[in-house]
């Protein structure tokens, strides 16, 4: 079965968020199946710190995140959030700890914690979303901050934070436009509604959509794959396209050209593997 894979690796619990090691993959569980694995803030500190020991781990090469007893995340636990009503009130803020400015990246290139825990983190390795269930508010958010998404084919996402006046803080505004575009982002940020895994898949929120309860497993054998290509070149790529967003062409091109510059030698490596009969007909 598929939790076997995962619960043969050595691994720790940290109560709502298990880690485990699945060889060079690096496994992330929510556990919270009282609220659909919604966060709360000291959820949100394990989640944090979980992704900044993956991408501190040098035998880690991709981490995937997944969500335990059948959904992804279903956003920020509103429950914990009514309890902190009383402190505005009081005029306290209780979330005075997550101000936060640009020049914090220049001081910490892996970035603030956020309100849903890693949504601020610019990590140097690829993390791929599991989702099952319910992918939804911060939830949401969560999905958007990793590199890809695998999605079970009830599965579904959605901004359902709209009828309450939770506003999107996790990166939502951001990374949603950036990846389907303004049009379709405003459809589900205005609206709120429900979008299931075939739609997803279709405006490109999601990357694959597989049947119910194999998620786990199909996010585990992309990061398998993921693992096993060249790691100098395929982070330099990587770091490469999400870089260029702030920048105009020339720029662009140019720190393209800087990073794959430092990895023609494994390139030509990989080029020498080709011509003696790696690799032929498209073969992974």
């Amino acid at each position: 079965m598929l939790m076997s894979r995962v619960r043969l690796c050595n691994g720790s619990m940290q109560d709502s968020v298990e880690t485990r090691k699945h060889g060079p993959v690096t496994v992330v569980t929510l556990q919270r199946a009282e609220v659909r694995n919604a966060v709360d803030a000291d959820t949100a500190r394990k989640l944090y710190d979980a992704f900044l020991a993956f991408d501190a781990d040098t035998e880690a090469r991709v981490a995937v995140f997944h969500g335990a007893h059948g959904h992804f995340c279903a956003g920020w636990d509103l429950q914990a959030g009514a309890r902190m009503a009383h402190y505005l009130q009081q005029g306290v803020d209780p979330f005075a700890a997550l101000e936060f400015s640009p020049g914090d990246y220049a001081a910490d290139e892996s970035g603030p914690a956020g309100p849903m825990g890693p949504s601020r983190l610019v990590l140097s390795k690829p993390v791929i979303a599991a989702i099952s269930g319910a992918a939804v508010a911060g939830g949401m958010e969560l999905a958007l901050w990793c590199d890809m998404r695998v999605m079970e084919a009830d599965a579904y996402v959605g901004v359902f934070c709209r009828r309450f006046g939770v506003p999107l803080i996790d990166g939502g505004t951001v990374r949603l436009p950036r990846l389907i575009g303004m049009g379709h982002a405003m459809d589900l940020i205005l609206t709120g509604r429900k979008v299931e895994a075939m739609e997803a898949l279709q405006m490109g929120l999601c990357n694959r959509v597989v049947p119910t309860g194999t998620a786990l497993d199909a996010a585990i054998a992309l990061a398998e794959q993921l693992a096993g290509f060249p790691q100098q070149t395929m982070l330099a790529d990587r770091a490469s396209a999400y870089a260029q967003w702030d920048l105009d062409m020339p720029h662009a091109l140019h720190q393209e050209w800087q990073r794959g510059k430092a990895c023609i030698a494994a390139g030509l490596e990989g080029a020498a593997r080709f011509a003696g009969g790696a690799g032929r007909h498209g073969k992974f």
